[in-house]
């Protein structure tokens, strides 16, 4: 892979990890329709490393609160909402995790082709436009019970089928339960961490565990790229999601899907 190439794709894993317009649907793309190389375990590394030092970066003022909401629960033995905000990050990572480790081969080798990813940018996309025109998202994360915080890691887990988006199922669940636009996303950003840290930590121990040569010059640009693009995206979606809602990034999926389905039909993509 070019170096030109690897920017243009960590951009893209940057943009789209925390918008609600899967990030698999982009990236098959540039290495079926152009024919691209496959991007390659460095490459994966170096982006879970950016984008979760971008997430980590932006929240980490919630990061310190709920640190030291933890640590005074265990001192005064007293719950208070930001040790409880921590629980229910916990609570809405098991059912990915456990998914992933049970049916990541699974998945792998027969749901990652252009039309799945197709029909579920599309059928996700319209599922989050009918969340997004509900009435009365009102409700805060301070609201948030334990069966929600669990409600929306089952939602989670469904992004483990590419083209779901994660980011995007998770807004859409917390939206159909009632909580604001900027409420969802701040809980999906939340309990993104963990994931992408997971990932990224067993992705690491793949290539440490290579035999081949590890290109760092190479996945300290890639990490690079995705952290400031990816911070640059939450920043933005954060200021701007009240006041746009969520019909733009519905438009989008739906055009987005019907352009892989079109590339299937001509044999394009596969």
């Amino acid at each position: 892979m070019e170096w030109w190439q690897a920017i243009v794709l960590a951009i893209l894993q940057g943009l789209t990890e925390f918008l609600p317009i899967s990030s698999s649907a982009h990236l098959i793309l540039p290495s079926q329709l152009l024919g691209w190389p496959d991007q390659g375990l460095a490459f994966d590394v170096a982006v879970h490393v950016g984008t979760l030092i971008a997430v980590m970066s932006y929240f980490r003022k919630d990061i310190k609160q709920i640190l030291v909401g933890l640590s005074q629960q265990h001192i005064h033995h007293k719950p208070n909402s930001d040790a409880r905000l921590a629980w229910w990050v916990v609570i809405a990572t098991i059912p990915a995790g456990l998914l992933g480790i049970c049916f990541d081969g699974l998945i792998e080798d027969y749901l990652r082709n252009a039309l799945v990813i197709a029909a579920t940018t599309i059928i996700f996309g319209l599922l989050l436009w009918y969340a997004d025109t509900r009435q009365h998202l009102l409700k805060q994360i301070n609201d948030m019970p334990a069966k929600h915080a669990l409600y929306i890691g089952i939602a989670q887990a469904l992004a483990l089928i590419p083209g779901t988006s994660r980011s995007g199922i998770t807004i859409t669940a917390a939206m159909l339960m009632g909580y604001s636009r900027s409420a969802a996303a701040r809980f999906s950003f939340l309990i993104s961490m963990p994931l992408i840290l997971l990932a990224g930590s067993y992705k690491s121990y793949e290539l440490l565990t290579t035999i081949s040569p590890i290109p760092w010059s190479f996945i300290f640009m890639g990490a690079l790229v995705s952290a400031i693009s990816a911070y640059i995206c939450i920043y933005f979606f954060l200021k701007l999601i009240e006041q746009l809602s969520m019909k733009p990034f519905v438009i989008y999926r739906l055009i987005l899907g019907c352009f892989l389905i079109a590339f299937v039909a001509l044999g394009l993509v596969e």
